[in-house]
């Protein structure tokens, strides 16, 4: 019976703030006697608050550094992004948006101007025609050729996806064409189209001539993903020196590519 009464007296002088302000001080005024130091409930609400009143400065402060003008590389970033429809983050965002918000990256194609991937190495072998409308005499014959493209040099554009292509092949008439330009990736889920444009040097051999060393070969893809990083298609090419040379007869072309990324 003096336990549930010592219980219900005590729950009453805590409730009531005068009493429990008059017990705050009676415990201080214990602890000074006897040399000790513990807090108090008024103690722990004042560290308490004052815990608040630092947090809400520090968000006060931050958001109103995060209101000042942007520097001038943060300005002239955010205006290449803009050209370029690109969304990345600058200094100026990694400072000001944690905690708020997250600048998320396309990981498909607006990634930074320099695309990035694990398998960046795309190689293709060809096989095919050379010389497929033989108007001027008996210069049809079979190719063979290989061709590189890096991945890592992708540009992405408002009219395309760019990236660098070297290769070379070779007639059964020993006629050599080596070349290096630039390419346009367009995917339609599993099927991709990639038109080309490369200027190289032309060596007939035994095979057609062609009218100048310096030919240009532009160049239609359409190929299909069969695996992962594995790739079938048709191409039809179109090679000319644009009369530049003594003469211009062209050749036109067709090939089976296989291509495989590494």
């Amino acid at each position: 019976m003096k336990f549930i009464m010592t219980f219900f007296i005590s729950t009453f002088l805590m409730a009531n703030p005068v009493l429990s302000g008059s017990l705050d001080k009676l415990e201080r005024g214990l602890d000074r006697l006897f040399g000790k130091e513990v807090e108090s409930g008024a103690d722990i609400k004042k560290a308490k608050k004052k815990e608040r009143v630092a947090q809400r400065s520090s968000k006060k402060q931050t958001s109103q550094s995060c209101n000042k003008k942007r520097g001038l590389a943060d300005k002239l970033e955010g205006g290449l992004d803009k050209l370029f429809r690109q969304k990345v983050s600058t200094m100026y965002d990694a400072k000001c948006t944690t905690g708020t918000k997250q600048v998320k990256r396309n990981t498909n194609q607006n990634k930074v101007f320099t695309y990035k991937n694990d398998t960046p190495q795309n190689i293709s072998v060809y096989t095919g025609t050379f010389d497929t409308i033989d108007k001027e005499g008996d210069d049809k014959t079979t190719l063979f050729g290989i061709e590189h493209k890096n991945k890592d040099l992708f540009r992405n554009t408002w009219i395309g996806k760019f990236s660098p292509t070297s290769g070379a092949f070779v007639t059964k008439k020993n006629s050599i064409y080596l070349y290096t330009g630039i390419e346009a990736d367009y995917n339609l889920g599993p099927i991709n189209i990639s038109p080309s444009f490369a200027p190289g040097y032309y060596e007939a051999g035994d095979g057609k001539k062609l009218g100048s060393p310096l030919e240009f070969k532009s160049e239609i893809k359409v190929g299909i993903d069969l695996f992962k990083n594995t790739n079938i298609g048709y191409s039809y090419s179109h090679i000319s020196n644009n009369d530049w040379g003594d003469i211009n007869p062209g050749t036109d072309n067709q090939s089976l590519n296989f291509s495989k990324k590494f």
